[in-house]
């Protein structure tokens, strides 16, 4: 199972830090990832991390503002969100199971956090 949250309403230039807590099998080292889907949008790749946190992969609309971080102690990946646009207002996303862009990969899916940036 996971849970995400963290999301609210940011001015643009600003951060916000997406937390995903996973339990049960989606738990112990599991690569998990973020998914967006804006306002009359098809859901879109953010970004995955694998199990061990050695490897990261973004979408280019993201890459060099976002971090994907893990801490496998707590079962939890983070998606710290700097510079924030009004186009990264979306309902944000946490899947697990699976390391890549294809979200018809992952098995296992959060709620969704909000995140809306105004300009």
């Amino acid at each position: 199972q996971l849970q995400a949250f963290g999301g609210g309403l940011v001015q643009a230039g600003g951060s916000l830090r997406l937390s995903c807590a996973a339990s049960g099998r989606d738990a112990y080292r599991t690569p998990m990832g973020w998914f967006r889907q804006g306002p009359g949008k098809e859901r879109e790749f953010v970004g995955c991390i694998s199990g061990n946190g050695m490897g990261i992969m973004y979408a280019d609309s993201v890459k060099g503002r976002f971090t994907i971080s893990r801490d496998n102690v707590k079962n939890t990946v983070y998606l710290q969100m700097n510079s924030l646009k009004p186009e990264d207002t979306a309902v944000y996303y946490c899947a697990a199971g699976y390391y890549g862009s294809n979200s018809d990969g992952y098995r296992s899916w959060g709620q969704g956090t909000q995140v809306t940036v105004s300009s």
